[in-house]
């Protein structure tokens, strides 16, 4: 009852959704076995899927239980992505595009064996370079026309060029309740640090990269988050850790464990994504943290029981997993 009361609360925020534009493909192989002319494994293609993931996945969870959602991001202008990603957004969400000239827009393409499901390696398109100083300067004109109508902002960082230095600035600066998730992975491992924002409401990160963060690989995890909120000026954190749960550190209330609650794991990718998008507007109306990290927890044991983005964790889905946990 606490939640459905809640959610009738997120359902009147207004949000804005920031970040880097992906699109995930999974091509399905069947394997052939080693070449005999060389040391490669060879498969055999299958069929393939695209997915709206990045920034689209995010906003698409977040329309699930927000009616209002406007979403900024940025395409290359040399692929017919944005009529892909378009037909793929839930019709509650209103799209702002910018265009990186002469780039396309990031495909992330994954190989993966049909017959388990098993990720063999990933080709990655992408120009991941900052962009120009004068896509700075319309992208920050576009932020502090629009960006204060907002209830709450998501910024859901990747690290592929879109999010630098006044941008920055502007949303930590302007926004009423600012929510953000920043990543690492292959291609910015190290240089796409959460300390690249000075100020938040709220943050949820994994244990990696909350580590690198901090510098502090052994150092036992509740103490590097309270480090990182000492150093930065961030209200409330949270830190996913797959099947160890959830912890979540306040300076207010302290820390809070939650356990995982996943029985069956068909994909993990896009669950971070889902947990995030679903947490940030319950942070957002001030919501207990113990439920936050409850229901952040029910999302994410539901997100990785489908493939990649395919689509977004459903709240009727949700509220069904929660009755029979509960009961």
């Amino acid at each position: 009852e606490k939640i459905v009361e809640q959610l009738k609360t997120i359902e009147k925020l207004n949000v804005l959704v920031i970040g880097d534009a992906i699109v995930d493909q999974y091509f399905y192989c069947e394997s052939m076995g080693r070449s005999l002319k060389g040391h490669i494994i060879v498969t055999k293609y299958q069929s393939d899927e695209s997915f709206a993931g990045g920034v689209f996945a995010t906003a698409n969870n977040v329309s699930s239980i927000c009616r209002n959602v406007s979403m900024m991001t940025l395409l290359g202008d040399k692929d017919e992505n944005e009529r892909f990603v378009s037909h793929h957004l839930h019709k509650n969400i209103t799209a702002e595009y910018f265009y990186r000239t002469g780039s396309p827009t990031t495909v992330k393409r994954r190989y993966v064996d049909e017959a388990n499901s098993r990720k063999l390696f990933e080709i990655c398109y992408m120009n991941d370079t900052p962009i120009t100083t004068d896509k700075e300067k319309e992208i920050t004109s576009y932020l502090k026309q629009n960006i204060e109508k907002y209830d709450l902002v998501i910024v859901s960082d990747f690290g592929h060029g879109l999010l630098i230095g006044d941008m920055i600035d502007t949303i930590c600066s302007r926004s009423k309740f600012l929510a953000i998730n920043v990543q690492t992975n292959s291609a910015n491992a190290g240089f796409n640090l959460v300390s690249k924002y000075p100020r938040a409401d709220y943050v949820s990160i994994d244990e990696p990269e909350i580590r690198l963060a901090a510098h502090e690989k052994n150092l036992d995890l509740k103490d590097v988050m309270s480090t990182i909120t000492d150093k930065y000026d961030y209200k409330h954190l949270i830190v996913t850790r797959g099947p160890k749960g959830s912890v979540y550190y306040s300076k207010n209330k302290g820390f809070q464990e939650a356990p995982a609650l996943a029985s069956k794991i068909i994909d993990t990718v896009g669950a971070g994504d889902a947990y995030f998008a679903y947490t940030a507007p319950f942070m957002a109306v001030n919501a207990p943290s113990d439920l936050v990290s409850f229901i952040g927890n029910a999302v994410g044991a539901l997100a990785v029981q489908i493939v990649c983005n395919r689509e977004a964790v459903n709240q009727v889905d949700v509220l069904k997993f929660i009755n029979r946990l509960l009961k």
